[in-house]
């Protein structure tokens, strides 16, 4: 076995049979309403079996896992951003979604850590234990848009539109707060000061200007390149300018955002002076090539994530009458805190949009981002496994029962008995009395 390993084959056989079992996954998933996520973190479980069966399961995945995440997030959200049209008709819907992503961030944050800090020991940390609760509960409080963008395709225009927006905002918004609370915190014995407030506002307004001129630059410089590569060169230098983001401590994401919107609201972004130097063909030639290569990028990014995912899955952790009760506790905040926002804003229909919030790539990477002097011995990894299998159920339940609502509706439309009456020309002679 051992020989067989040190040969590339059966790595292609193994990333085919992968990539073509996901491809099965979203077929079924689009006549279940099942998850394809949720369908390809228990084929990564049945993996690691297999694995262990063979005594091939010494790999650290870890690295794997970081980096399909980051390349996954980068193109979700900018295929998220593409989607998005910056119509007036579309911008109270907008400014809605962003209103509940922000506050229901903030409240489940809030009362997770709570949670967190009332059950898990961060006394380690003394004066900044609350801090550190908030560091863990951040990632807890993040909608997946890497889960919810594939699973809500059959939805409601309308609904479909609010949870692509509502999700990319809690993504975003999700990885500022982190890198917030990140910089917040001291690390213990350090003679290092801790970031303000006033130093991240001052890094996204950085951020906000760099994605701004980087976006107008790439639009007007990749409209003029005729090679047939430009596109993947175009994603290699936004994945670039994301990863020097990153190590500048921004908000790199932000900038994936803007050029997203950027390019799919030309008309909107190029106006004035800058409006001659937009070749307009050439640039929608470019937001139509790149809004296939991220949908089938993703797919494979995404695809290969969740499988490592449940490769990786330590079911053990999950035994703990502690980490069962942090869970159910976690999973009753989201839910009770979604119930109160969606009711006040969309009124009583917010079905199936209350159960569709499940936490997926960007809690789990988040987590991986967690510094090493900040981790806690306390908190087990089984209340994140917990609370993204739990939130991911319920939406697939969620949108099961939806979608057998909607088929009654269709199948008793349909049995209703069409009538029909014949028509009779008015008498249109004039009335003799008149």
């Amino acid at each position: 076995m051992e020989d067989l390993m040190k040969e590339p084959y059966p790595f292609i056989i193994a990333a085919s049979v992968i990539l073509i079992v996901s491809f099965l996954f979203g077929e079924i998933s689009k006549k279940t309403s099942i998850p394809s996520v949720l369908l390809l973190i228990i084929f990564g479980v049945f993996i690691k079996l297999g694995m262990d069966n063979f005594g091939i399961g010494n790999f650290n995945f870890l690295p794997i896992l970081k980096i399909l995440g980051t390349v996954g997030l980068i193109m979700i959200v900018l295929e998220a951003a593409l989607e998005l049209k910056l119509e007036r008709s579309k911008l109270v819907p907008i400014l809605m979604a962003f209103g509940i992503a922000l506050v229901g961030l903030l409240l489940s944050t809030w009362i997770t850590a709570e949670i967190i800090h009332y059950f898990v020991d961060c006394s380690e940390y003394k004066g900044q234990s609350k801090l550190v609760a908030w560091l863990y509960a951040t990632p807890l409080s993040i909608l997946s848009s890497a889960i919810i963008i594939p699973s809500v395709v059959d939805l409601r225009n309308d609904k479909k539109e609010f949870h692509i927006y509502e999700s990319t905002f809690s993504d975003i918004l999700g990885i500022m707060l982190f890198q917030l609370l990140s910089g917040m915190i001291v690390q213990p014995g350090s003679d290092a000061h801790a970031s303000g407030f006033g130093s991240f506002a001052l890094s996204f307004l950085l951020i906000m200007a760099i994605a701004l001129i980087s976006s107008y630059m790439i639009v007007l410089i990749f409209q003029r390149i005729s090679s047939s590569a430009k596109l993947f060169l175009l994603i290699a230098t936004l994945l670039l300018v994301y990863s020097v983001g990153v190590l500048m401590h921004l908000s790199a994401l932000i900038i994936i955002l803007i050029f997203g919107l950027v390019i799919a609201n030309m008309d909107l972004f190029f106006v004035g002076p800058l409006k001659k130097w937009l070749d307009k063909k050439k640039a929608h030639d470019i937001y139509h090539g790149l809004h296939v290569i991220t949908l089938e990028t993703a797919f494979v990014i995404r695809t290969f994530f969740f499988v490592v995912f449940g490769i990786t899955i330590v079911f053990s952790s999950l035994s703990s009458w502690s980490v069962l009760l942090v869970s159910i506790l976690c999973l009753a905040v989201i839910y009770i805190i979604r119930f109160i926002l969606l009711r006040a804003t969309l009124g009583s229909d917010i079905h199936p949009q209350l159960f569709i919030a499940p936490r997926g790539l960007i809690t789990i990477l988040l987590f991986y981002k967690i510094p090493e002097y900040l981790l806690v011995k306390d908190f087990s990894q089984g209340i994140l496994l917990f609370v993204i299998i739990g939130t991911s159920i319920i939406m697939t339940i969620s949108l099961i029962a939806n979608k057998k609502r909607a088929n009654k509706a269709i199948k008793g439309v349909q049995s209703l008995d069409i009538s029909e009456t014949k028509w009779k020309i008015p008498d249109l002679k004039p009335n003799s009395e008149s």
